[in-house]
């Protein structure tokens, strides 16, 4: 029996409301700093400075973290919209809201929004042969190309997300990826849990270093149900935030509790 694609995906949920088995921090809402002066094609490194004393670790033009850190946000105090075009209350979760439409279904979720960049990426480049993404039912992979049938349009690219997003979560997502020591993260590397029985995944989009190495990133996340992607905020550190210091533990974001040992990569440029 075939299952309708909104009906198999409610079946593989990435988020959930509330963390399993986790906390969430009750913190005053904060005011962060951005630059004062603001444009509609802002992007997530010119809005979010690196803190004094630290510089941005840039990438390679080409490459994923450089696509990521120059994702263009929407203008200051845009609220996050879900799939049906409500309102994401923003109790001290996010700061900004990135640029990129979602389609009116509950299907793009927190592991469906890593997919969903990282896809974006290599469409952008033309990378079309590596465009794949495993799903959760034979951990095997679906190739945009075999799907596309020679039709590379962005329309069908995205048809093609979508059928992604119905047959992949974090479980999926997880076995994908590659783990990577904290000490060695990159810009695109993600913090994921494929949880029992739900998961979280967020993404690393920008990174900053001292002259004595020490580092910061930055994370984005969409969630449950269906959300616009959004740069997060840092509820345990509010002098530093949006940025996180790269330490080895645990990592407390405002919806989830990772630990340094859920990085994991692409392992790709």
């Amino acid at each position: 029996m075939n299952i309708p694609y909104y009906i198999f995906a409610f079946l593989l949920l990435n988020c959930t409301g509330a963390p399993n088995n986790r906390t969430v921090l009750e913190v005053e809402p904060q005011i962060v700093a951005v630059e004062a002066a603001d444009s509609l094609d802002s992007t997530i490194s010119r809005r979010f400075r690196a803190p004094q004393g630290y510089s941005s670790i840039l990438s390679d033009s080409n490459s994923f973290g450089s696509y990521l850190s120059r994702l263009k946000l929407k203008p200051i105090g845009t609220k996050v919209k879900y799939y049906n075009r409500t309102t994401k209350p923003n109790y001290n979760v996010y700061c900004a809201v990135v640029d990129m439409d979602i389609d009116p279904q509950d299907l793009q979720q927190c592991a469906d929004a890593v997919m969903r960049l990282r896809g974006e990426y290599l469409y952008q480049h033309k990378r079309y042969d590596e465009i794949k993404f495993n799903f959760l039912s034979d951990g095997k992979p679906r190739y945009f190309v075999d799907y596309a049938k020679g039709d590379l349009s962005y329309t069908k690219f995205r048809k093609y997300m979508k059928y992604v997003f119905a047959y992949a979560n974090t479980r999926s997502l997880h076995a994908e990826l590659t783990p990577r020591d904290i000490k060695d993260m990159q810009i695109g590397d993600v913090f994921i849990q494929k949880g029992n029985p739900y998961g979280h995944a967020v993404i690393v989009v920008n990174m900053a270093q001292d002259k004595e190495g020490n580092k910061l990133y930055m994370l984005a996340q969409s969630y449950m149900p269906a959300q616009e992607t959004q740069i997060l905020i840092n509820p345990t550190d509010p002098s530093l935030s949006p940025w996180y210091r790269l330490k080895e533990g645990d990592i407390q974001t405002p919806e989830w509790l990772f630990n340094s040992g859920d990085l994991r990569s692409f392992h790709t440029k």
